[in-house]
């Protein structure tokens, strides 16, 4: 981290509801007015749980027993450069209340999107609202539409929450009406449906969003969908994560992680880079090629969302 960077921790705590803890920040400082996860700056070196717990207890009079990190973001400010370090707080002692004169409030993880909160929080809320496993659908001919519609359903009830809707090769009418049964499916285990590329069919079903390959990533300058629909991005390399952001991307997939027998010419990733690359992103970044459940616990360690997988996910 350059030296010029300001390295700032935030925790997300939860009530027993599973609501979220806001704080907003007092007159008089940077983006005064705004609501964030609470926190502050990490002293020169001290490590970032410890500025955790130092910070939460100074701020709202908790003490930290134990917190996960959730994501790093990256941000650039006309007046300053940071670094927000997210920790998701699992267990803490003490009643969260205001020492600093901030206002604070308890919302469920789907109210803060339509809270007024700083860019560099925004991310957060994507990585609040994502599960750990995303599955991509296999190929199927499309004569085999039910078939491919029974797995769905079986993907959801077995657990899954995410589900890409990946079928390049279908013809347009059978595709679409595949999707509509698909995202009823999907709507009756509260998962959500993102459809392959094409962002205009999408929208006109009323998914829950598209994911798009890094190539139609590269030909948009905007975000083609509205805020309040999933945009994933297919991404190999720093570049094509740099254009996810770039266009507003929700999250993105990054791969090939391992060795894949679709794609035995790619060289892999690793983990090592895989964690370099992340670092890097504001964004959520899901480890694709070659992983399955067991290494989602090394996709969050490594600084990913989790995992996403076609074999290793379809039930």
């Amino acid at each position: 981290m350059p030296e010029s960077t300001i390295h700032v921790v935030a925790g997300v705590l939860r009530d027993r509801d599973g609501r979220v803890l806001v704080a907003e920040r007092p007159a008089g400082k940077h983006l005064a007015g705004l609501w964030e996860f609470p926190g502050g700056k990490c002293e020169r070196d001290e490590a970032p749980l410890d500025a955790l717990r130092r910070e939460l207890h100074e701020e709202i009079g908790i003490t930290v027993e134990s917190a996960q990190p959730l994501i790093l973001v990256p941000h650039v400010y006309p007046e300053k450069h940071i670094v927000l370090d997210v920790w998701s707080v699992e267990t803490y002692s003490g009643v969260p209340r205001a020492l600093e004169t901030q206002g604070l409030r308890w919302l469920g993880v789907d109210e803060l999107v339509h809270l007024p909160m700083p860019p560099a929080d925004i991310p957060v809320i994507a990585a609040l609202r994502l599960p750990d496993r995303y599955l991509i659908t296999p190929a199927f001919d499309a004569s085999q539409s039910l078939a491919l519609l029974e797995g769905i359903e079986r993907a959801c009830v077995a657990g899954i929450r995410l589900i890409q809707l990946r079928q390049p090769h279908w013809p347009r009418e059978a595709l679409a009406e595949t999707a509509r049964q698909a995202h009823r499916i999907c709507s009756r285990h509260d998962a959500d449906l993102l459809l392959n590329a094409d962002w205009q069919m999408a929208s006109a079903l009323g998914l829950d969003g598209v994911h798009l390959p890094a190539a139609a990533a590269r030909q948009l300058d905007t975000r083609p969908l509205p805020n309040d629909r999933w945009l994933a991005v297919s991404c190999h390399d720093a570049a094509e994560l740099a254009q996810a952001q770039r266009i507003g991307a929700d999250f993105a997939t990054l791969s090939p992680l391992a060795p894949t027998p679709s794609h035995p010419a790619d060289a892999p990733l690793g983990w090592p880079r895989f964690a370099e690359l992340t670092r890097d992103s504001s964004i959520p970044v899901y480890a694709l090629g070659g992983v399955g459940a067991a290494e989602i616990r090394s996709a969050r360690a490594y600084g990913g969302q989790g995992i996403a997988a076609i074999r290793a996910l379809w039930a």
